[in-house]
């Protein structure tokens, strides 16, 4: 495959994190493109069941439990792309858990994991991939980012952090690959608004309440971003107008943009029910969460419509 390419019918891609969500999403449209999809999270019964789907459709997957804070795990998913479908075009970065609730809350313990997934994990995917692409001379990474990438914001600190910094990278990556003139290997970063996934029932919650936030998008919206990028990968990608115009805003007013930010997920919190702290599934995977759509929306319905 070449960046000049109009289709992906044959195209090799690894999705970190495909077992839910974006990732999840992402491997059943590429593979009904014609992709070959390397599916990679620590769930591998899931894994299994996915490729099961994608290949009882015609499309041709690969399943490899994969935990991405583990650079030896990262770097035998990169062999076993390369093993099976002979290279590697495109290499989704979809790795992210978060913490929710007050910074000094939350246990140093948990901030620690969320940055080894988060940062780190992403790190030895890009490594990976690059070093890959490198000998090749092609290939697309993308990394999936965030609004927060741009905008912090108020009860995911660690979070936010993670995701500025995937953005630094992203655009630190690009400007090697000019610097060592390979035309051929693009880095995009994909910077969604909150998104209605498995990630909030994932997170570490210690806000004292389920998870909630403002105006969540549909999933597909991004599904639909990151399939686009593996032609035609941009360096920054906000998707859909709420990350647009929070993005925009921020880099005009970005103290008030900050505050606003911050008033409408402390605002949100408040709304939900109460909830224990919980670790989520940051250490350990969970079960019966393997679905595209998290059910945030759903239930933020049922508890607006409670307090009326």
């Amino acid at each position: 495959m070449t960046n000049d390419r109009t289709h992906l019918k044959g195209a090799t891609v690894v999705i970190a994190g495909a077992s839910s969500g974006f990732g999840r999403g992402s491997a059943l449209k590429l593979a009904a493109q014609g992709a070959h999809v390397v599916l990679a999270a620590r769930r591998g019964a899931e894994l299994d069941a996915l490729a099961a789907e994608i290949q009882a459709a015609g499309g041709r997957a690969l399943a490899v439990p994969t935990d991405v804070s583990e650079a030896a795990q990262v770097a035998r998913l990169a062999e076993a792309a390369v093993h099976g479908f002979g290279q590697i075009d495109v290499w989704i970065n979809n790795v992210g858990i978060g913490a929710l609730g007050f910074f000094w809350d939350i246990p140093v313990e948990d901030h620690a994991r969320v940055i080894d997934v988060n940062l780190k994990g992403l790190i030895f995917g890009a490594h990976a991939a690059l070093r890959r692409f490198r000998t090749q001379g092609f290939g697309t990474l993308i990394n999936v980012g965030s609004i927060d990438s741009e905008v912090p914001l108020a009860y995911q600190a660690s979070y936010a952090a993670s995701k500025a910094a995937v953005l630094s990278l992203s655009r630190t990556l690009g400007e090697e690959l000019r610097l060592s003139g390979e035309a051929r290997i693009k880095v995009a970063t994909i910077m969604p608004w909150a998104v209605d996934t498995p990630w909030w029932t994932h997170a570490a919650n210690y806000s004292g309440h389920a998870p909630r936030m403002a105006a969540m998008d549909d999933p597909e919206r991004v599904v639909d971003a990151i399939v686009k990028a593996c032609l035609d990968p941009q360096e920054e990608t906000p998707v859909g107008w709420k990350a647009k115009a929070s993005n925009l805003s921020h880099h005009l007013f970005p103290d008030l943009t900050e505050r606003m930010s911050a008033d409408i997920a402390h605002r949100e919190v408040g709304k939900a029910r109460p909830l224990a702290p919980t670790t989520g599934a940051i250490y350990e995977p969970m079960a019966g969460t393997a679905t595209l759509d998290g059910g945030i929306r759903a239930r933020m319905a049922r508890e607006d419509a409670a307090k009326e």
